[in-house]
């Protein structure tokens, strides 16, 4: 089908290394040229070895799943001839210690809120109905093992 590409890159910096006080941030980058500045979570790896203000795979591990979402979520609400003006979700991933006592993002509540107006105004059953195809659809939420729940709201704008 298709492959998604990803470079990483680290390097060591002059730092020792083998005494655990090197940084985690790192590069990602994209095969259009975006760079995105990367680091271990600081919930992890503490300040001054991480940067607060990168990526961190948790956040991007979130972020993936709502993105997914939403863009299925778009494209179903156009084909039932929606119109969708916009579309917010505050994604939150809940990291709990699995029963080997490794920690791991369990859960990932994506609570969008969409904003519709046009001709055809939806209904909350509607609303539910395609955010129940989007995550049927969504390529890595069938990818992942975490629980993944939407509780999202909607407004509907006349004219």
């Amino acid at each position: 089908m298709s492959s998604h590409t990803a470079k990483i890159e680290w390097d060591r910096s002059g730092a020792v290394f083998t005494d655990n006080q090197y940084r985690r941030t790192h590069r990602w980058s994209f095969d259009g040229g975006t760079v995105v500045p990367a680091s271990s979570s600081p919930d992890v790896v503490k300040v001054p070895f991480s940067n607060p203000a990168n990526v961190d795979p948790e956040e991007a591990y979130v972020a993936s799943l709502s993105s997914c979402h939403m863009l299925w979520f778009l494209d179903i609400a156009r084909t039932a001839g929606y119109v969708v003006d916009r579309y917010v979700d505050e994604a939150v991933g809940h990291m709990v210690r699995g029963a080997e006592g490794k920690p791991w993002i369990a859960t990932v509540e994506l609570r969008p809120v969409v904003d519709f107006s046009g001709a055809k105004r939806p209904d909350d059953a509607a609303v539910q109905h395609l955010h129940h195809r989007a995550h049927e659809e969504c390529f890595l939420a069938k990818s992942v093992k975490s629980d993944i729940g939407v509780a999202g709201t909607w407004t509907y704008r006349e004219g």
